[in-house]
C-alpha cells in the first residue's frame, strides 16, 4: 500500500509538526495543496486546541495530521533546578531579571484524556506521536476513531517497538532533523544515526510503511529517500520561511544567513535534545548541559532570557530550531512550495 492510499493524500509529502513556529494556517495550506499538513498540539491547552481543530475542519475536506507528545513527565528535582538557575544567574544579572520571580514547571503536556476526547470529537484522519506512544487505553481510543496512527523512531529498536504496537506508519527521524528528537527508548545520543543510514535499516526491520525525515530539503533529497525505499518524506525546516508559518522575524533572518549552516543538538531550551542553530547560549553554556532539568522542565528558567533578548532584537537565548540543511527554505506560500516540489519530482 502506498502512503498516498494509506493516508488519503495526493503526494507522499508530510509537513512536519513544528511547535512554536506554526499553527493551523500552515497545515491547511499543505493539506489543500495535496500533502499532509500537520498541527503541533503539545503546547496547546484544550481551548486553543479545540479552536485550531475547528479551523482545520472548516478549512479543508482533505486529511490532516494532529501531533502530540507521549513523554512521561519527570519528577522535579530541586537540586537540579537550583543548579540550572545558578548557571543562568550571570545572564539574569545582565538582563536585570530577578530569578525569584521565575516560576518552575514545564510547558508541554503529553497526550491525555482531554486530548483523546477532542480527537474523538473531531476525528482527524491522522494522529501522530513524538516520544513513543501514549498508554494503551488512550491509544486504543485514537484507533477506534479510524485515525491512522504514526510515530517517530530514531533507532531501529524504536521502530520495531512501534511496529509491534500496530502503528500504521513510522517516521524514521535521522540525526539531521531540526527540533526535538523523538528518542524514547534510551537517552544515549550515541545511538542516533543519519537519515540515509537509519532509513534502510528501519525498512528492513518493520512491516509498515516508513517515512524519511531529517536533512531532506528539496526534490533531490526526496528522490534519494524514495530510492532507498521510503514510502514518503517529512519536511519541516523547508516550510519555516513560508508566510503561513509563525516563525519569528529574528528566527527568519538567522535561517536566511550563513549562521544556519551551524546547528547542534541542545537541551538548553527544554531539557530534551533538539537541533537548533548555534547561538550565544549554546556556545557559552555548551549545547548539552549536564545541569539542565529533564524535558520539559528546563523551559521555564530560560524563557525570561529569551523574552528579554528578543525584545532587544537578539536570538541569543532563543531556540532557533532548524535541521542541518536549511537550503530548501523558500520565502513562498506553502502551497506553492508543495506544488514546486511535486513538479521537480
Amino acid at each position: 500500500m502506498t502512503l498516498q492510499s494509506l493516508l488519503g493524500i495526493e503526494l507522499p509529502l508530510i509537513q512536519a509538526p513544528m511547535a512554536g513556529v506554526q499553527g493551523s494556517e500552515l497545515a491547511l495550506a499543505v493539506s489543500n495543496a495535496g500533502g499532509l499538513g500537520s498541527l503541533p498540539c503539545a503546547m496547546l491547552g484544550a481551548d486553543a486546541l479545540r479552536a485550531e481543530l475547528e479551523t482545520l475542519a472548516a478549512g479543508t475536506t482533505k486529511p490532516f495530521n494532529v501531533n502530540f507528545f507521549a513523554h512521561k513527565p519527570p519528577e522535579p528535582e530541586d537540586a537540579r533546578e537550583r543548579a540550572w538557575r545558578e548557571a543562568l544567574t550571570p545572564y539574569y544579572l545582565e538582563y536585570g531579571i530577578d530569578p525569584e520571580t521565575i516560576p518552575a514547571g514545564g510547558g508541554r503536556t503529553p497526550f491525555n484524556e482531554e486530548a483523546a476526547e477532542l480527537v474523538e470529537s473531531y476525528t482527524p484522519a491522522v494522529v501522530s506521536f513524538h516520544f513513543g506512544l501514549p498508554e494503551n487505553t488512550l491509544l486504543e481510543r485514537v484507533k477506534a476513531t479510524g485515525a491512522k496512527v504514526i510515530s517517530t523512531a530514531t533507532t531501529v529498536e524504536e521502530a520495531v517497538w512501534l511496529d509491534e504496537r500496530g502503528v500504521d506508519a513510522i517516521i524514521a527521524q535521522g540525526l539531521e532533523a531540526g527540533g526535538h528528537r523523538g528518542i524514547f527508548l534510551t537517552r544515549d545520543l550515541s545511538t542516533q544515526m543519519g537519515t540515509f543510514a537509519l532509513l534502510p535499516q528501519v525498512i528492513e526491520a518493520v512491516r509498515c510503511p516508513v517515512i524519511a525525515a531529517g536533512g531532506i530539503a528539496d526534490a533531490r533529497g526526496i528522490r534519494a529517500a524514495m530510492d532507498l525505499g521510503a514510502a514518503g518524506v517529512q519536511l519541516g525546516t523547508a516550510f519555516m520561511l513560508c508566510p503561513e508559518a509563525t516563525t519569528r522575524p529574528i528566527h527568519r533572518e538567522v535561517l536566511k544567513s550563513p549562521q544556519a549552516r551551524h546547528t547542534a543538538l541542545t537541551n538548553l531550551f527544554s531539557g530534551g535534545p533538539a537541533r537548533g542553530i548555534m547561538n550565544r547560549a549554546m556556545r557559552e553554556l555548551g549545547p548539552m548541559s549536564g545541569v539542565a532539568p529533564a524535558f520539559p522542565l528546563a523551559t521555564s528558567a530560560i524563557a525570561p532570557l529569551r523574552a528579554k533578548a528578543e525584545a532587544s532584537g537578539s536570538g541569543d537565548f532563543s531556540p532557533l530550531w532548524s535541521g542541518q540543511n536549511a537550503s530548501g527554505c523558500r520565502e513562498m506560500p506553502a502551497a506553492d512550495l508543495v506544488r514546486q516540489l511535486a513538479e521537480e519530482l
